[in-house]
């Protein structure tokens, strides 16, 4: 090990901003005064602990050889934030998984959300590829975004873990089921038992260790994933379908976007109208492409009417059902300060969620990793 000791500060409270700041031996963090007593409703820091710890090991010990700089003079790089974030995302999540304090459920249910985010015709990747999303922490400090679908944020995190479960599912494939990225972390974390001295990593160091672990074009595997870009630029959703599940659509949210949506008070229609509503039915984001995004509609306006009814969610979440069955135009009345529009939506789709499916017929490798 890297450390003599590891010290989880944890802050139970609702007095600070919530944080997860990784150290090597120790980790800062601030979760929600329910984090332990009502754990489905606390499913959006659920990983934290997991991901911090992780830390440890990932960007810590063993860190990007770009990040390492011999002064304060020379600035870090982030070349390799795919790695240093990416797969401590997915090991993070993994990890809260395997301790008990997330459900196989709903780790399915955040790989459901993560890939219908980055599934094929994600409008970000058309112009962006997830590598130049390692530039976003330096050009964008996380300021709010006004097109974040389009504009793309720091994607490395959420996507780079869909490119390790790839990658794991791959070698679990080819190996028989006898290898994983478990291996993988073993040889290139596990290592130097004892040295608290910073260790850094390269490209090459990655691929080289997954090759020892399972031989492959590790190389092109990456590159061609962190380097998609265009139209035609596929999804990384391989790891999804090699793990045994494919990506379907339903009426009616997963679990885990029920209790999410419930803890951040948000109404979600991303996936059918293209939009997302607070609680007070006010508009706070617009899915690039969709029908919302067609209808000129932006942040900041008030649904107060749909079809004639007294807007709210469930009315709104009936006359998207009830279009499946007709051609009538679904109309929505907003108010934005002293002005007022009306939106006649000719969408029929229905209700659109994201959920996991089983392939019958196929090894169940994501639910042996978690």
């Amino acid at each position: 090990r890297h450390y003599n000791h590891y010290d989880f500060l944890l802050a139970v409270t609702d007095r600070l901003g919530g944080i997860g700041l990784e150290h090597q031996r120790s980790s800062e963090n601030s979760v929600d005064t329910k984090y332990f007593t009502d754990p489905t409703g606390t499913l959006a820091d659920r990983d934290l602990l997991g991901h911090e710890y992780t830390h440890s090991w990932n960007g810590k010990w063993r860190r990007p050889a770009d990040q390492l700089t011999p002064n304060l003079n020379e600035p870090l790089q982030n070349s390799l934030l795919w790695v240093y974030e990416g797969q401590t995302q997915y090991w993070g999540l993994i990890l809260t998984a395997r301790a008990g304090l997330m459900t196989k459920q709903q780790a399915l249910d955040v790989f459901a959300n993560t890939a219908a985010t980055y599934a094929d015709g994600n409008p970000g990747r058309e112009w962006r590829a997830m590598q130049d999303t390692t530039n976003d922490p330096i050009i964008a400090q996380r300021r709010p975004q006004p097109w974040p679908s389009l504009q793309r944020s720091e994607d490395y995190y959420r996507e780079g873990a869909m490119i390790w479960l790839d990658a794991d599912t791959l070698i679990r494939e080819q190996s028989g089921e006898r290898k994983s990225l478990d291996n993988f972390a073993r040889a290139f974390f596990g290592v130097e038992d004892g040295n608290w001295d910073p260790a850094p990593y390269t490209f090459t160091d990655v691929t080289s260790t997954l090759n020892g672990v399972e031989a492959n074009d590790w190389a092109t595997f990456l590159r061609s994933r962190l380097d998609a870009v265009g139209p035609e630029a596929r999804g990384p959703l391989g790891g999804i379908e090699r793990g045994g599940y494919r990506l379907v659509w339903r009426e009616a949210p997963n679990a885990y976007s029920r209790a999410l949506n419930t803890e951040l008070g948000r109404v979600d229609f991303q996936y059918s109208l293209g939009l997302s509503l607070n609680t007070a039915n006010r508009v706070t984001g617009v899915r690039w492409g969709s029908p919302a995004f067609e209808a000129g509609l932006t942040s900041g306006w008030e649904v107060v009417a749909v079809n004639g009814r007294t807007a709210s969610a469930t009315v709104l979440s009936e006359a998207i059902t009830a279009s499946k069955d007709n051609t009538t135009p679904i109309q929505i009345m907003l108010k934005r300060g002293d002005r007022f529009r009306t939106i006649d939506f000719d969408y029929h789709g229905g209700l659109r969620y994201p959920h996991l499916e089983r392939i019958e017929g196929t090894p169940d490798r994501l639910g042996d990793i978690l």
